[in-house]
């Protein structure tokens, strides 16, 4: 019988471990801001202005790496319920934990419970309205 030494079950263990991880380099999501929402349901346009803390010039769609982002979005509520000053349309943030293969769809979620005045921006939050299997890769440097 032959003996197999500790270091020999180390390196096995270490290489069999290397072999089982996937390349993640390339996997990436999609935050989209385009499609439009449910206003019966509340939810409206949104637009982006800043991405991880940069200023953008909003696209329809961003392909984004695997992890957490940092979005900054404008609200297009369109509703003759909303009586509230300019000053209180502010952009507001939302993190989005982005996951290979998925797109995610932004939107202004419009509180509508009760009525809204003067400089109360309490009347909308940024959300993903929607959530969506959808291939994505990042292209392979050549």
């Amino acid at each position: 019988m032959k003996r197999v030494s500790a270091c020999s079950l180390l390196l096995l263990s270490l290489l069999s471990g290397c072999a089982t991880q996937l390349d993640s380099s390339n996997q990436c999501g999609t935050v989209s801001s385009f499609l439009a929402p449910e206003p019966e349901l509340g939810f409206y346009r949104a637009v982006v202005t800043h991405l991880d803390g940069k200023p953008v010039i909003s696209q329809p769609n961003y392909r984004l790496s695997i992890g957490e982002h940092r979005f900054t979005l404008a609200e297009l509520i369109d509703s003759p319920d909303l009586k509230v000053s300019l000053a209180s349309r502010t952009p507001k943030e939302l993190v989005v934990l982005v996951e290979a293969n998925t797109r995610y769809h932004l939107a202004a979620k419009f509180n509508q419970g009760r009525v809204y005045r003067g400089k109360d921006s309490g009347f909308w939050q940024p959300e993903v309205w929607q959530q969506e299997p959808f291939e994505c890769e990042f292209p392979v440097p050549r």
